[in-house]
C-alpha cells in the first residue's frame, strides 16, 4: 500500500523537495518531502517513525552511490529533500518527544573552503537520527573544542578536499588531543584515507557517507 511515509521514502529515494519541485520529472506536480513530512505530522504519525521512513530513502540512496548507479548531484538532492523534510521534525527532537541517537560535530578544516562533501555527510547522518552540529568551512582547532565543550560525548567529524590543507586536519587532531585525549574522531574527504587516518591518530575514516553513519551506529548501540 502506498503509505504516506512510503511517498515520503519515495521523495527522499528520487530527490522530491516539494511540490514545486521539477525534479525528478515523473514526480512532476506531486507533494514532495516538505509537504509529506508535514502532512505525516499533522496525521499523528509518531516524529520516529517518520524519522524511520527518511532513513530507509537515504539508505537506499547511499546503497546505489556505492554501486555507482547515482552520483553526487543526485546525491545532494536527496540531501536537500531530506533537509525539508527534517524541518518539521527538528521541534520534535528540541522538545524530546523524539530521541536523537547522539551528537555529531561536522566542519570542513582550517585553509579549506570547500563544503559539498561535508554537507553530504551532514545531512545523511542528521537523517540518520543524529544531531548534527555544521560548523562551516575553513573551521580552527579551536572552534571544535568550543562545541566539544558545549556536547559531552559528541563525536567530531573532519573533511577536507585539499592536499594542502591536510596537514590542518592533523594539526586539528592534534589540538582535540591535547585537550581531550579519548575524543572520538571521524575524518573524511577526496585526498584521506585509512593510512592517512592512522598516521594522524584519528578513529575512523570513510570514503562515504553511509560509512561513517555505520560507525556512529555501532558506538550508538
Amino acid at each position: 500500500m502506498d503509505t504516506i511515509l512510503n511517498k515520503l521514502t519515495r521523495c527522499i529515494e528520487f530527490g522530491k523537495t516539494d511540490k514545486a519541485a521539477a525534479w525528478p520529472p515523473d514526480m512532476k506536480d506531486q507533494d514532495g518531502a516538505d509537504e509529506l513530512a508535514l502532512r505525516a505530522l499533522e496525521e499523528g504519525h509518531p516524529p520516529d517513525q517518520i524519522l524511520d521512513a527518511l532513513i530507509a530513502g537515504m539508505e537506499v540512496v547511499g546503497r546505489k552511490f556505492s554501486e555507482n548507479k547515482i552520483f553526487v548531484p543526485q546525491m545532494l538532492m536527496s540531501a536537500k529533500a531530506m533537509k525539508a523534510a527534517m524541518t518539521h521534525l527538528k521541534p520534535a527532537f528540541e522538545s524530546g518527544a523524539a530521541k536523537r541517537k547522539g551528537t555529531f560535530v561536522i566542519g570542513t578544516v582550517q585553509g579549506d573552503l570547500h563544503d559539498i562533501g561535508k554537507n553530504i555527510v551532514a545531512m545523511y547522518i542528521e537523517g540518520s537520527g543524529y544531531e548534527v552540529v555544521d560548523l562551516g568551512v575553513d573551521v580552527k582547532p579551536e572552534q571544535f573544542l568550543v562545541e566539544i565543550d558545549k556536547h559531552p560525548g559528541c563525536v567530531v567529524g573532519l573533511s577536507a578536499l585539499l592536499t594542502t590543507t591536510m596537514i590542518n586536519m592533523k594539526r586539528t587532531v592534534d589540538v582535540i588531543r591535547e585537550t581531550h585525549p579519548k575524543q572520538v574522531i571521524c575524518v573524511g574527504g577526496a585526498p584521506v584515507s585509512e593510512k592517512f587516518c592512522r598516521e594522524i591518530s584519528a578513529d575512523f575514516y570513510s570514503p562515504d557517507p553511509q560509512g561513517a553513519v555505520a560507525f556512529l551506529n555501532r558506538l550508538a548501540s
